[in-house]
């Protein structure tokens, strides 16, 4: 029986060992895959991943920077302070393509024009990532994510080698800019990203942070050398399978633009009647001091309390203003104390400089809170005379 065990730990350090040290035969290839954007919002950046295909060994593995773990202890707490691990994940290639094609997303291979040593260089490293101890990395949207990792890892493991050109024609633009070519700016999705992140994001990416976008990998990759022999790092390009185009139901009543335009009406009106009627809408100013301050406080903690790099200097407060909270008790009374009128005027002032920021590029806001804040705006403006008399 003693033997038997030996026999059978014996046999599994050396499969383990052949797997760690796999060396790959020179029909191998390895190359970059890049996926279209899909419908979902957690889909509409892309996707990229390598691929290692030996078939003399009958081997073909995706290796996916692109994943997480659903049981990750305190997972929504984690994502939203910036916290996530993705770690590195090996999928069948066959599992990999199939899935995509279920979803109707578009394809593209990119064959690396790599020498044997350099093939078993790259897949040592992605072997070694893939280790349980290795495999994990802190995700962020903009710097290490599925797309940058693909750049980082082709460059580290080929020994800062990889010269990536800027490709023809190409027109630099900003981090915001960048997702509002993926994203609608007239959606929930946009409205989210816009109020959530600040003004680091509008300024202009260069032509390398581009490749936070699986979009941006592949004409870079297709325009790459090597710096030691100027070769082209991509030997061959082909699409695997292309999105069949399928019309795409949208509902302007339900968008942003629409809601917030009913929404910011409706504060008009009230406001009208109340002029109208020489009294105030006690509920409606409430309501308003209520949200906006909320928000406010919500996007502190998103600039303060996390780690999100891309939530940091966010203008959004300059009509989410937190103090709005700390002003709420003056509002629900009928007399509040003289120093409202002027604290209300700062308010219009704030209004003033989000303007004033949006007109300049320092941020660009949400399109869909453009009737909100006009309405807003009107509404402290007609505060101020009511309380002045």
């Amino acid at each position: 029986m003693m033997k038997i065990k030996l026999t059978i730990l014996l046999l599994l350090f050396i499969t383990l060992a052949s797997a760690q040290s796999r060396q790959l035969s020179q029909d191998a290839k390895i190359s970059v895959l890049t996926i279209g954007p899909g419908n979902s919002l957690i889909d509409a950046f892309g996707h990229s991943a390598f691929r290692v295909k030996d078939k003399t060994q009958y081997f073909d593995t995706v290796f996916n920077y692109g994943t997480f773990d659903f049981d990750t202890p305190n997972f929504y707490l984690k994502f939203a302070q910036g916290k996530l691990n993705y770690k590195l994940a090996t999928n069948s290639y066959s599992g990999f393509f199939e899935f995509y094609i279920s979803q109707n997303r578009t394809v593209k291979e990119q064959l690396l024009n790599l020498t044997q040593a350099q093939k078993q260089g790259l897949f040592d490293f992605l072997l070694n990532n893939a280790k349980p101890e290795n495999q994990y990395y802190l995700y962020d949207f903009f710097y290490d994510n599925c797309a940058t990792r693909i750049k980082d890892v082709a460059n580290d493991a080929l020994n800062e080698t990889i010269v990536f050109n800027t490709p023809q024609g190409f027109n630099p633009k900003t981090f915001r800019q960048l997702i509002h070519s993926h994203v609608n700016q007239n959606s929930w999705g946009s409205l989210g990203i816009d109020v959530a992140l600040g003004s680091v994001i509008d300024k202009k990416a260069t032509a390398e942070e581009h490749m936070f976008l699986p979009k941006f990998i592949y004409p870079f990759f297709e325009n790459a050398t090597f710096s030691d022999s100027g070769t082209a790092l991509v030997k061959q390009s082909k699409v695997l399978f292309k999105k069949v185009d399928k019309p795409t139901a949208t509902s302007f009543i339900s968008c942003p633009l629409m809601v917030f335009g009913i929404i910011g009406f409706f504060i008009l009106w009230i406001t009208y009647r109340d002029y109208k009627n020489h009294k105030r809408s006690q509920w409606l100013d409430m309501t308003l001091f209520a949200l906006t301050g909320v928000t406010g406080v919500l996007l502190l903690l998103l600039w303060f309390a996390t780690d999100h790099s891309a939530t940091a200097n966010n203008y959004n407060l300059l009509w989410a203003f937190p103090i709005n909270l700390l002003v709420f008790g003056q509002i629900i009374k009928k007399s509040p104390k003289p120093w409202l009128v002027k604290y209300l005027k700062f308010l219009v002032i704030l209004f003033s400089l989000l303007t004033l920021h949006w007109i300049l590029g320092v941020q660009v806001f949400a399109i869909g809170l453009l009737p909100l804040f006009i309405a807003i705006f009107i509404r402290y403006l007609y505060l101020i005379r009511y309380y002045s008399k």
